[in-house]
């Protein structure tokens, strides 16, 4: 499902962010992404939907590069949120927000209407649909950010820091929707710093120093 081979990163200030990562993640499976803060870890994921471009090195995306590929079009497979929601919120009400990924993957009509609903109704928000993201608090503007990407029903999910912010009963809820995407056969990768988050949904972790993956394997072996 997504390849990455000898890729590597360098940010124009000269910070190399990405130093030679290989790494493979195959369809339907459960990954977290940990590593200190600078590690590399949102600067990879960027790679996979062409919101960067490797530096040197290569990621395939179904099994094709994504040199030449655009963001719209990764889009449609790799869908994913930013670790600060605010950064992809913009529209007027909550229902407006997430319909607009979700229609910009071809959704339409009947389609795309239940694709809401059920986000929506996911990540406990439905009956704010008609709110204003900015009228939420932060954590529920995390959990429409995750209801954003629900609604694409992307082949791939990438949550980055999904529960930041999140108390337990919103983590619980997030763990959940993580074992109903990997139940559906969708492939669900996140970055996260909370350890029982970590060991809970996901069955392999990746962790990455200084832009190399250093360990890769179950939670325990990872030292997730």
């Amino acid at each position: 499902m997504i390849r990455c081979e000898a890729l590597a990163f360098t940010y124009p200030d000269g910070t190399t962010a990405l130093d030679g990562v290989d790494l493979s993640i195959e369809a339907g499976e459960r990954v977290a992404i940990v590593g200190r803060n600078g590690s590399g870890k949102s600067t990879l994921i960027r790679l996979w939907n062409g919101l960067l471009r490797p530096s040197a090195g290569r990621v395939r995306v179904d099994g094709r590069p994504t040199d030449g590929r655009r963001v719209a079009e990764l889009a449609r497979t790799v869908g994913m949120t930013f670790q600060d929601p605010d950064r992809q919120l913009f529209s007027s009400t909550c229902r407006r927000e997430v319909a607009f990924g979700a229609r910009n993957v071809g959704l339409r009509g009947a389609e795309l209407e239940a694709a809401v609903d059920a986000a929506l109704a996911a990540v406990g928000l439905e009956d704010r649909a008609g709110a204003n993201p900015y009228d939420l608090g932060g954590s529920r503007r995390r959990l429409l950010a995750l209801a954003c990407v629900l609604a694409m029903r992307t082949a791939v999910v990438v949550l980055d820091e999904p529960t930041m912010g999140l108390d337990t009963s919103e983590v619980t809820r997030v763990a959940g929707i993580v074992a109903g995407l990997a139940a559906e056969g969708r492939t669900v990768v996140a970055i996260s710093h909370d350890a029982r988050f970590v060991v809970g949904p996901f069955s392999r972790v990746v962790r990455l120093d200084a832009g190399r993956v250093i360990a890769d394997g179950a939670p325990a072996e990872a030292g997730g």
